[in-house]
């Protein structure tokens, strides 16, 4: 079968000959004799049922398909690399693969550097500790964003090992920890050409039932979705993200409460109006919770060295203020 021929060392062959320019020039490298190569590459040939090099031409002078294979070669040599390399790292005590839900209203920014400084971790033992060389952590991540019960919905029910910016009290199910993260104040905001930007005082639910509300639909599936500040009557926008929800406010089509570092600086540049209500303001503590029962153990407490990571950059008091507070790029 073709797919018995296609072998590493096949590969490799087509690879030096490409590269040398000849055959005598890849069978002396490859510690051959010129008749043997291209005994190697006539069975090739015929197992392909296709001709890989031109043969009037007196240097080493690839087909159409020959060309094809040589690309297509190179790159499954440099995956089979990939991943032998890969297996010695797994091998080390790093997950193949982990999944983080963020909630939406925790800083993308911030979420970014960490995966960058992830991506450029190298394996000492001691999370955190980057050593010289070129071994990165070999799992893989998945980033997926989640919005109020949904994050702990995903790691409860377990399609992700670590959920950053839990709020709410849910029921735990066993196999998770959960640690602080912070405490997050919600204004309530309204564009200056709204009409409650012109209402003095104290809004009031029976002034604000008549206007419409902008909210961010809880991605929960089977959970029950958590509304927040929301009346019974009022006319509501739903979007999808807390960015999607400022933009509605900024427009004026409708009113709500926001996390105060995503829209400072629109407050302090007049786009926004935050006024008061009777509710008061909102304030959300928030946690990091992840799941214990990975099994890998590299740690001595039943984690793995990616969870151990990310673990101990969340519990730095300056990490988890960025996550919550640093929202650059939000004044248009």
């Amino acid at each position: 079968m073709p797919r018995h021929a296609l072998t590493p060392d096949a590969l490799v062959m087509m690879d030096t000959i490409a590269r040398t320019g000849s055959f005598a020039a890849a069978a002396r490298e490859l510690g051959k004799v010129p008749s043997a190569l291209t005994y190697s590459v006539r069975q090739l040939e015929e197992a392909l049922d296709v001709l890989l090099f031109d043969r009037s031409s007196r240097q080493a002078q690839l087909t159409a398909a020959g060309s094809e294979l040589l690309q297509e070669g190179r790159r499954l040599l440099q995956e089979m690399d990939a991943v032998a390399s890969r297996v010695r790292r797994v091998a080390s005590g790093w997950e193949a693969q982990m999944a983080i839900a963020v909630d939406d209203i925790v800083s993308t920014g911030t979420m970014f550097e960490l995966v960058e400084a992830f991506c450029g971790a190298r394996d000492t033992g001691r999370p955190g500790e980057p050593t010289p060389g070129n071994t990165a952590p070999a799992t893989r991540l998945r980033l997926r964003t989640e919005v109020l019960a949904g994050t702990w919905e995903a790691l409860s029910t377990g399609q992700v090992d670590l959920a950053i910016g839990v709020s709410g009290d849910f029921l735990n199910p066993g196999g998770i920890d959960l640690k602080p993260l912070g405490e997050l104040a919600f204004v309530y905001c309204v564009a200056p050409h709204h009409p409650l930007a012109a209402v003095e005082g104290p809004l009031r639910d029976e002034q604000i039932v008549h206007h419409r509300a902008v909210a961010v639909a809880d991605t929960a599936q089977r959970l029950t979705p958590l509304t927040v500040n929301l009346l019974p009557g009022q006319d509501v926008l739903t979007v999808s993200t807390a960015r999607a929800k400022l933009e509605a406010l900024l427009r004026g089509m409708g009113c709500g409460y926001m996390p105060l570092p995503l829209v400072q600086a629109h407050l302090d540049a007049g786009h926004l109006v935050r006024m008061t209500t009777a509710r008061g303001e909102h304030l959300a503590r928030l946690s990091y919770a992840w799941r214990t029962e990975r099994g890998i153990g590299s740690d001595g407490l039943g984690l793995g060295k990616a969870l151990s990571w990310w673990l101990a950059q969340l519990a730095s008091p300056a990490t988890q203020h960025a996550l919550l507070h640093r929202h650059a790029g939000t004044l248009r």
